[in-house]
């Protein structure tokens, strides 16, 4: 294992499931048994869902709900079930019958799932005075920084990246898959797994506590920024961005996709729902629901979540219905 010197995150783009190589739309067509509409001989870069597309990319899509969304997004190259749609000018269709099956062949192609044989990868990278305990497992394509501190029992998946001076305390797990499916209930097995390869970034200084659980992206990075720091039991979802110098206390959990920006606290036990956007410098008290984004700069509580002001006004008239009730009834 060799030691890595520093690990600098200004020049590290997010990861997104990007191939070796340009491989050419003929080339992807014949994996994955489809018919080309559009240039063939066109060169595709990666794969990678909806969320996270970038021009030269393939994206699939196999609801119509959906299609004008895809077909509209940054994707070049479109795995899609229906030629009855209009194809945008520089774009390319393939069209198959299950455009997810589609996806899953790409995936297996470029990033199958390799079964470990040892605790620690020949392939991981770790720096100068990093410190792993016993029983810690270390995937895959893994770099961590300097002066890390990896304690008893904690998982670290294939492709993750740490920054220097992290700690993850006993128990943790580090880049396991998404909970993503593609749902479709005309089948015996209502729901399959969306396959994960992405992966998960940790930067500078973070801490993460005991019985933590970080997801890597689907196709892109969930992000931990530098300076966070999580209590323990904190599960942080596919694909979230967790800005610098946050605050998470015990038993935080937030899903897929969300966006937490710089120095936001979430006090014990909230949850946050897919999506959202969690404003700089926003303080969200214990057991709070958040459901929809919130601007930054302000304290809130509550489920559905509210200003605390507010909410708190609102529970002392709560308060006061009994009395009310009683006055009317002797009107």
């Amino acid at each position: 294992m060799p030691d890595d010197a520093r690990i600098t995150f200004a020049c590290i783009k997010l990861s997104k499931m990007k191939f070796p190589a340009p491989v050419t739309i003929d080339w992807i067509a014949s994996l994955i048994n489809a018919e080309v509409v559009g240039d063939a001989s066109a060169t595709a870069l990666g794969i990678n869902e909806i969320h996270k597309v970038e021009e030269g990319d393939i994206c699939f899509v196999d609801h119509s709900k959906y299609y004008a969304t895809c077909l509209n997004s940054a994707a070049t190259h479109i795995i899609i079930n229906t030629k009855d749609v209009m194809v945008p000018k520089g774009k390319t269709l393939l069209f198959v019958d299950t455009p997810f099956d589609a996806y899953i062949t790409i995936v297996n192609h470029f990033r199958p799932f390799t079964p470990a044989t040892k605790a620690i990868s020949d392939s991981a990278s770790i720096g100068e005075n990093a410190v792993i305990m016993p029983n810690v497992f270390i995937g895959r394509d893994v770099k961590i920084g300097v002066n890390c501190i990896i304690h008893p029992n904690v998982t670290i998946n294939d492709y993750t990246v740490i920054g220097n001076n992290v700690v993850i305390q006993a128990g943790s797990v580090i880049g396991s898959d998404a909970f993503y499916y593609n749902t479709k209930k005309s089948r015996d097995v209502w729901y399959r797994r969306m396959q994960s390869c992405g992966n998960v970034i940790i930067e500078d200084d973070v801490e993460i506590g005991a019985g933590c659980t970080v997801d890597r992206g689907v196709t892109a990075s969930t992000v931990i920024g530098r300076g966070t720091k999580m209590d323990n039991m904190v599960h942080i979802g596919h694909d979230v961005v967790v800005g610098k110098n946050c605050l998470f206390a015990a038993q935080v959990a937030i899903a897929g996709a969300t966006v937490v920006e710089d120095g936001v606290t979430l006090w014990g036990q909230v949850g946050v729902n897919k999506t959202v956007t969690i404003g700089a410098n926003a303080v969200v008290l214990g057991q709070a629901g958040v459901h929809t984004s919130l601007p930054g700069g302000k304290v809130y509580f509550g489920t559905p979540v509210e200003e605390s002001i507010s909410k708190h006004r609102q529970q002392v008239w709560i308060k006061r219905i009994p009395e009310m009730w009683e006055k009317l009834k002797n009107l």
